[in-house]
């Protein structure tokens, strides 16, 4: 199979993100679909692609939890047998777009215009004890590119945070926004100012960068730099 322009052919096994696995190495099944409604949570994102433009055959990409749409199947590439219908790894061509990152190892590297990020959390500074901290409205602290170690002022909805299946068989987290835009597809830039002053807060430690008030923590060098 060959991929198309502005297109990637990608295989999926649509099972992948509906299992747990403990540190003892016991896996459980997720029953995602029956008690949420939310499908960056239910649908998997996990893919491995077949073919596409400037992507590596065989390497693991994170895509839009919509890719897997029946619109973009591919039915007719080969004569199916019974075992082929049956599988749970199927066949799409989805649009560049929606491929977000791809695996290098033990690394998420992004895909353009993509780039990864933290929130940023505002810690509480009060006399009483367990308040978590809060979260900065539209306010991102960027991982890779351009921006690296900045934090930016965002559009509106620019915090997407997709959700994955790990090398560990647990759950993953990841950020992605655009922060200078996509000009091919008449995306605005969704970083629309640096914030110097709460840049030099996280980096001196006052302010804390992470994805949830769960396991938002102070900047550090080893942690947070590619």
């Amino acid at each position: 199979m060959r991929h198309t322009e502005g297109k990637v052919v990608i295989s999926i096994d649509l099972e992948f993100k509906n299992w747990h696995t403990f540190q003892d190495g016991t896996k459980i099944r997720l029953e995602r679909q029956y008690n949420e409604l939310n499908r960056r949570i239910t649908e998997p994102v996990n893919a491995i692609v077949i073919s596409g433009e400037g992507l590596p055959k065989g390497v693991e990409v994170l895509i839009h939890p919509n890719a897997t749409q029946e619109t973009n199947r591919i039915t007719n590439y080969a004569k199916l047998s019974g075992k082929d219908v049956s599988s749970d790894i199927k066949y799409f061509s989805i649009p560049e777009e929606m491929c977000f990152a791809y695996r290098d190892e033990d690394e998420w590297k992004t895909i353009k215009p993509f780039e990864k990020a933290l929130r940023v959390f505002k810690p509480y500074t009060g006399f009483i004890e367990g308040i978590e901290p809060t979260v900065l409205k539209d306010t991102l602290f960027v991982l890779t590119g351009d921006l690296e170690g900045k934090v930016v002022k965002t559009l509106q909805a620019s915090d997407y945070e997709i959700i994955f299946q790990d090398v560990n068989g647990r759950e993953g987290r990841l950020i992605r926004f655009r922060p200078n835009g996509d000009e091919k597809r008449n995306k605005e830039p969704e970083a629309i100012a640096i914030l110097n002053d709460v840049t030099d807060k996280v980096l001196s430690g006052e302010y804390l960068i992470g994805l949830s008030t769960k396991d938002c923590r102070e900047f550090e060098v080893s942690a947070y730099a590619d």
